[in-house]
């Protein structure tokens, strides 16, 4: 039992509009825990930020063509060399709905807020 404690997990994802995107599996801990508190972060070299996961069903599903699309392009290397089963009806896409974020880019330092989006 994971008892609340946080956990850190590297994926691969797809940025757009505040959001990033994984390709994921429904029964995975992941999602078990995101289920029981969507609340999560993110991080990368010069990027780290917090945000709420929402899983937003099969990657199969109409309503997650558009981005399915773009998922299969960014990821298109790797996409059907069987790290993807799109049949697998627990093969879901995870968004991270980000919030706020700290950006490094050339010695400065960029405080994000999402929520404040035009």
């Amino acid at each position: 039992m994971w008892e609340g404690r946080p956990f850190v997990r590297a994926v691969n994802g797809f940025y757009e509009n505040s959001s990033f995107y994984v390709i994921t599996n429904a029964k995975s801990e992941k999602m078990k825990h995101i289920q029981e508190n969507p609340e999560v972060a993110v991080c990368g070299e010069w990027f780290s930020g917090h945000g709420t996961g929402k899983n937003l069903g099969r990657v199969c599903s109409r309503e997650n063509l558009d981005i399915a699309d773009k998922l299969r392009a960014v990821f298109g290397e790797w996409y059907y060399d069987g790290h993807v089963d799109e049949k697998d009806p627990d093969t879901c896409i995870l968004q991270i709905c980000l919030t706020d974020g700290i950006l490094f880019s050339h010695g400065t330092r960029y405080d994000i807020d999402f929520t404040q989006q035009p």
